[in-house]
């Protein structure tokens, strides 16, 4: 069988799109909408491969379809209050 290689990650996102739309529709059914399509990535990506390298296309659309929705859902949320917190602005204090 011959091996599929890509040769950046945006390549590879391209092509496991399908898989990427199929699990949004999955997560909007569940009330999950809000949660944008590269975040599903980025979620799937720290959660089951964390820097791991080689991966069979086959794995990956499994792992994109099976992560479960509410570690998607906390991957995101952690992402927005972290963001969040980078761009909030601190008040001055006022004195007594």
């Amino acid at each position: 069988m011959d091996e599929l290689y890509f040769g950046s990650a945006e390549e590879l996102y391209l092509r496991v799109t399908p898989a990427l739309k199929c699990k949004k529709k999955e997560l909007a059914k569940l009330g999950y909408s809000y949660i944008p399509l590269h975040d599903i990535w980025n979620a799937v990506n720290e959660i089951k491969w964390n820097g791991k390298k080689a991966l069979a296309l086959c794995d990956i659309v499994d792992d994109i379809l099976n992560t479960e929705d509410k570690l998607i859902d906390l991957y995101y949320r952690n992402k927005v209050v972290n963001q969040y917190k980078e761009d909030s602005i601190e008040l001055p204090k006022l004195k007594k």
